[in-house]
């Protein structure tokens, strides 16, 4: 899994490419702590090159959630697709987690 961040106004967007797994989804969770560290007020998420996620990865996103959400801080997740989308909605975590379709609607979300 590969983290790249990207600066929009305020905003911090994290692109997340590759497997979000049990190997891996610590790196996510680890990256957005140390930017809530240095006062990060928005983030959006970008799982648009995520093909695969398993219970691990679905924790790392709900444990930011939960984080961002006691801090009153804005989260997006933007562009969930094929079998990321499938195991969201089998969870049923479409509801918690504050989804966007697009970066450009993310953006939106987390600046009102």
């Amino acid at each position: 899994m590969d983290l790249k961040i990207l600066k929009k106004g305020e905003t911090y967007i994290i692109n997340v490419n590759g497997e979000m797994d049990l190997y891996n989804s610590y790196k996510l969770k680890e990256l957005v702590m140390k930017m809530l560290e240095k006062n990060v007020k928005s983030l959006v998420i970008n799982l648009q090159l995520v093909d695969y996620i398993d219970s691990s990865g679905i924790g790392a996103l709900i444990y930011i959630c939960s984080t961002m959400k006691k801090m009153n801080l804005k989260l997006a997740i933007a562009n969930i697709h094929g079998s990321v989308k499938k195991v969201i909605e089998l969870t049923k975590l479409m509801g918690y987690f504050p989804i966007a379709n697009s970066i450009e609607e993310a953006l939106l979300m987390v600046n009102e």
